[in-house]
């Protein structure tokens, strides 16, 4: 094959504590990432330190110098490159003859080949106008030509520079958000009142999130979360941005394409997940013993799931957060749990039971609450063999659904942490209802599964589900799980199994 012809690139490049601060190319090849003859060059330097000369700073050899060696420099320098150089070198002659000119006020000079100061943030080099065009092209092509998983593979980049501490993924997210914040269709689908693309929105969750890691990194500097939150607060108030769900006041919801129903429902997408092997890494300046970034990871996570939160108004929002939740829990149940685990879970589930009304699990909850029966049933599975009787406490108190009550319990207002719930005079609309009360219904049959054979437990149970579920449909399925429970093919029937599904196809 015949091979284009050598041409030879003037290639410059600053670097800075390992860090490649700023490079330029005779090329002319425009894109976010380094051309091919900086890559070439940095790994030559790489790998041949020894055939690429050092030289001390500029200032330091313009120090050795003598009055007259310094005069030569500067006029071979001006003579080279006299076309370019001359009129700046005049305007610096000058200004240091003049007395009062600025630049004698300041002590120095500045120099390029000295790098900068210990202090100094160093960061790597980031062609911000080309992070810019690239964005606004993919955006143009409205979805077509792979535009979508392009800006995948640069909300990935940003992921990365997060990873390694590069006070560069905050710059190149703020890049990226001023694109998408200026793409045209924005106003267009407000004034038409039109709700954005699935895919169009998905990508708008994921700078969302990918600003959240931003803002919650406990390495920056206050003065950098406070810009951050000047510059989300200015695109928040822009007319266009978008809401999380569109304009939902004008859509109406395809409740056709609901969230799955059941107990399988993301198989009282993860079958593709490969099974992963978690390891305790101790951490250090930590007090408490047997503490790892395993341990401290649960941890969050459990406190993050029984967080009470509010439902969000519209479909699209309601549904991420069934999806978010289930997600966690998922990644959660491909970790064994031993005993420094079993621990935390334990130590979680009181803890949130007792907590005030930021717990999901706690005794008083807003009317509007995110229910808790996905978490719960986890929670009941994982503690089930170790602690019973606390695996039972929170499934319970997680089967309520508030919602659905024509009055709110009103709470032990003699304990100053319980607030009392306000009954809101709307009714919430709540497009997931469908999903949730099958998740309420998969949790009561968990139960009624694991408390085979327990008089009191199957009767507290049973007063759990006449009182909480209101689905004539989820009570029949209940009646159908109690009866198959009851007369399982290795054992004899279960009276007391057998009277709850009577007194569940009665009602």
């Amino acid at each position: 094959m015949q091979s284009e012809p050598e041409t030879v690139c003037n290639v410059a490049i600053s670097f800075d504590r390992c860090k490649i601060t700023s490079v330029t190319c005779s090329c002319g090849n425009k894109d976010i990432f380094y051309c091919a003859h900086v890559v070439a060059l940095s790994l030559y330097r790489i790998r041949k330190p020894d055939q690429v000369k050092l030289h001390l700073p500029i200032s330091e050899t313009l120090f050795q110098m003598n009055r007259d060696q310094l005069q030569k420099f500067v006029q071979y320098l001006i003579t080279v490159h006299h076309t370019e150089v001359l009129p700046t070198a005049q305007k610096l002659a000058d200004e240091i003859l003049s007395q009062n000119s600025e630049i004698n006020q300041v002590h120095g000079a500045p120099d390029p080949t000295a790098g900068a100061s210990i202090d100094d943030e160093n960061c790597w080099h980031l062609d911000e106008e080309q992070v810019q065009e690239q964005v606004k092209l993919f955006l143009s092509q409205g979805g077509y030509h792979g535009s979508g998983k392009q800006l995948n593979l640069l909300f990935a980049k940003v992921r990365e520079m997060l990873k390694m501490r590069d006070s560069n993924g905050a710059r190149m997210l703020t890049l990226i958000t001023e694109q998408f914040m200026a793409d045209p269709r924005l106003s267009l689908w407000r004034q038409q009142g039109t709700a954005m693309t699935d895919k169009y929105r998905q990508l708008w969750d994921e700078l969302g999130a990918l600003w959240m890691c931003i803002v919650l990194n406990p390495h920056c500097k206050l003065e950098q979360k406070a810009s951050w939150l000047k510059q989300l607060k200015k695109w928040n108030s822009v007319d266009v941005c978008p809401w999380e769900d569109g304009n939902h006041g004008n859509e109406l919801p395809n409740l056709t394409n609901a969230l799955p129903q059941g107990a399988n429902a993301n198989q009282e997408n993860m079958g593709q997940c490969k099974s992963l092997e978690y390891q305790h890494l101790p951490v250090h300046k930590f007090l408490e013993e047997g503490e790892s970034y395993l341990t401290l990871a649960v941890e969050v996570a459990l406190i993050g799931l029984g967080q009470q939160r509010i439902m969000p108004d519209g479909l699209y929002a309601q549904e991420k957060v069934c999806r978010n939740e289930e997600q966690l829990i998922s990644k959660l149940q491909e970790i064994e749990l031993d005993d420094t685990l079993v621990k935390i879970f334990r130590k979680q589930a009181v803890f949130l039971l007792e907590a005030g009304p930021y717990s999901g699990l706690g005794e008083v909850v807003h009317r509007e609450s995110v229910p808790m029966h996905t978490f719960a049933k986890y929670l009941f599975t994982s503690l089930l063999p170790h602690d019973a009787e606390l695996a039972y406490k929170t499934a319970l108190r997680a089967m309520r659904l508030l919602v659905l009550e024509s009055t709110a319990p009103s709470g032990d207002m003699s304990r100053p942490h319980h607030i009392a719930s306000v009954v809101p005079n709307r009714y919430p609309r709540w497009f997931t209802l469908s999903h949730i009360e099958s998740q309420q219904c998969e949790l009561a049959s968990t139960m009624l599964t694991a408390a085979k054979g327990d008089v009191r437990r199957l009767e507290t149970v049973l007063e759990s589900i006449q009182k909480n579920i209101h689905s004539s449909s989820h009570i029949f399925k209940l009646a159908q799980d109690a009866f198959k429970i009851a007369t399982l093919m290795d054992s004899l029937p279960d009276i007391t199994l057998l009277k709850v599904s009577l007194e569940l196809g009665l009602q």
